[in-house]
C-alpha cells in the first residue's frame, strides 16, 4: 500500500471513529460519557505515539486551545449546548483526533492541494450564502465567520491542512447536530445575532485553534528538547557548568 493510500486509510479511520463516538454518545449516560472519554484519551495517546514530536505538539496544542474555546463558548457563553448540558470528557481529545484526521487527509492529497483548498473555500462560501438566503435558520453569525476562514485558506501558510480540517469539521458538525449530540442557540447570547445549527462559519474557529497550535508547537518542542539536554540524563545543565579559568603568570596581562 502506497503512502497516499495509507494516509487516506488513516483519515478514513479517524473520521469513522469520530462519527461512531458521536453516535454512541447519542444515548449515553454521564457514566457512559466518562467511558467514552477514557477510551478517546487512550486512542489519542496511541495515535500520538505514531507521529513526530512536532505533530504531537501540534495535536496537543489543538486540544488545549480547543478546550479553552469549548469552555468559553459552551459552558460560559452558551452559544451551543451539549446534550447533557456539560462538556463531555471525550470532546478535548476528539479535537486532537480531528486535527490529525485533517492532517492525514491533507498529506494524502498533497499533490492536489490546490483542488482541496478550492473545494473547501467554495463549500464554505456557498454554505454562508445559503445560510443568509434559503436555510430554515437565518445564519448571520455563521456568515461573519466565513470570510475569516476564506482568509486562512487564501493566505495561510498551511492552507491544505486548514482546508482538510474544514471538511472534517463541517461533516462532524452537520452529523452531530443532526443526531442531537449538541445544538446551537438560535441567537448569540447577549448579542441577538441569529445563528445556524450548525453555523456556516463554525469551522473558522477550529482553523483558528490549528493556527495557534502550529505557531506554538515549535516553541513547545524546542523547550522540551532544551530541558532534556540540560537534565542529568541528557547532559549537565548550563547553569551548573563551571566557567573555564585561564591562569596567567604574574606580570603577564
Amino acid at each position: 500500500m502506497g503512502v497516499s493510500m495509507r494516509r487516506i486509510a488513516v483519515a478514513a479511520g479517524g473520521a469513522a471513529y469520530l462519527a461512531a463516538l458521536l453516535a454512541l454518545d447519542h444515548d449515553a449516560t454521564y457514566a457512559g460519557q466518562l467511558a467514552l472519554g477514557a477510551l478517546t484519551w487512550c486512542v489519542l495517546a496511541l495515535v500520538l505515539t505514531r507521529v513526530s514530536p512536532e505533530r504531537r505538539a501540534q495535536a496537543l496544542g489543538v486540544v488545549v486551545f480547543a478546550t479553552v474555546g469549548e469552555v468559553t463558548g459552551s459552558l460560559i457563553w452558551g452559544v451551543y449546548t451539549y446534550r447533557l448540558h456539560n462538556l463531555p470528557l471525550f470532546v478535548p481529545p476528539a479535537h486532537g483526533l480531528v486535527y490529525l484526521t485533517g492532517l492525514a487527509l491533507a498529506t494524502a492529497l498533497a499533490r492536489h492541494a490546490r483542488a482541496l483548498v478550492t473545494v473547501a473555500a467554495a463549500s464554505a462560501a456557498a454554505w454562508g450564502l445559503l445560510g443568509l438566503t434559503v436555510l430554515p435558520r437565518r445564519d448571520v453569525a455563521g456568515a461573519v465567520g466565513v470570510p475569516l476562514l476564506l482568509v486562512f485558506l487564501w493566505r495561510g501558510r498551511n492552507r491544505a491542512i486548514y482546508a482538510a480540517v474544514f471538511l472534517v469539521v463541517a461533516s462532524l458538525e452537520l452529523y452531530g447536530t443532526a443526531i442531537g449530540t449538541w445544538r446551537w442557540a438560535h441567537e448569540l447570547p447577549g448579542l441577538g445575532i441569529s445563528d445556524g445549527n450548525p453555523p456556516s462559519g463554525v469551522a473558522s474557529g477550529y482553523v483558528w485553534f490549528d493556527v495557534m497550535a502550529l505557531l506554538t508547537a515549535p516553541l513547545a518542542v524546542a523547550f522540551v528538547r532544551r530541558q532534556k539536554s540540560e537534565s542529568p540524563g541528557g547532559g549537565t545543565p548550563r547553569w551548573v557548568r563551571p566557567r573555564s579559568v585561564i591562569v596567567r603568570p604574574r606580570g603577564v596581562r
